[in-house]
């Protein structure tokens, strides 16, 4: 009997740092992976427009009978992930929720900073998440839209980003924060600059990690999880709408697979 698998949903090549968690936490897993590279960023553009591409992604999973959906994008979890839930039979998942209890359990001085694309931010989600459960917490928001083209084009280590990530992130210096809620899945890859930037002494929330752990509680609640001993092995898969080798090329690095089945797909119109 086939394995079902877990789909995840991503703008671009972001969601793959979920997925990297995802084959840490959950090795006997299938994992089935879209992302929207032809139409990425998703952060400056309509919430109208971000719910239509979203939902094509999720109709090409369904397609290939996954157990679960995890939105994997912030932007689309902030527009789309209520109007997903409701409408679906399998347990969806998004990655704002997960960030937000990390934080708050981080945070010494309740002073949290977030970095997202301008979608996520202006949808101030994570505020009021991080305020229905906690509100002595003060959060201060930063939109930082040049974070996603960085990654997506394979820039994250040089030294461009360096300097981009520096300039973009001034405004949170000074700002006495023990907490950063890195609220994009993109994020990750610019860890190690974005941690010199802000500081040592500065707590980095990665909601995608975050994600997993709910994940892996919801496929024991519902008993969906994979045990070690069934067969096959796991099957992961990986769809693009953009190009194919630059996908391969972020994936392969950030995942460490040598071996990595990659294929273009087209969805909607790419805009």
């Amino acid at each position: 009997m086939k394995k079902q698998a877990i789909g995840f949903i991503d703008s671009g090549v972001g969601g793959l740092t979920v997925v990297k968690e995802a084959m840490r936490q959950l090795p006997n897993e299938s994992i089935y992976y879209v992302g929207d590279t032809a139409r990425c960023p998703y952060g400056p553009r309509p919430q109208e427009q971000v719910l239509q591409f979203t939902w094509e992604m999720t109709q090409f999973l369904l397609s290939k009978d996954i157990k679960m959906l995890v939105i994997a994008c912030n932007t689309a979890t902030a527009v789309a992930l209520e109007d997903i839930k409701k409408k679906l039979a399998i347990p969806v998942i998004g990655v704002i929720m997960p960030g937000s209890r990390a934080a708050i359990k981080s945070t010494s001085n309740n002073r949290v900073g977030i970095i997202g694309t301008e979608g996520t931010v202006k949808s101030k989600m994570y505020e009021q998440l991080i305020h229905d459960k906690d509100n002595q917490v003060e959060v201060i928001s930063l939109a930082c839209p040049k974070f996603v083209p960085l990654v997506e084009s394979n820039e994250y280590r040089s030294a461009i980003a360096k300097k981009v990530v520096a300039e973009t992130m001034k405004p949170l210096k000074n700002k006495q924060l023990d907490t950063l809620i890195l609220g994009c899945t993109h994020y990750p890859l610019l860890r190690p600059i974005i941690q010199n930037v802000i500081g040592e002494n500065v707590t980095l929330i990665d909601s995608g990690a975050e994600t997993i752990s709910e994940v892996s509680t919801i496929l024991d609640y519902y008993d969906l999880a994979e045990k070690s001993q069934k067969k096959p092995s796991s099957e992961r898969k990986f769809y693009t709408t953009g190009s194919k080798q630059m996908f391969h090329d972020i994936a392969s690095q950030w995942l460490g697979l040598k071996e990595l089945e990659v294929e273009q797909i087209h969805l909607g119109t790419a805009e």
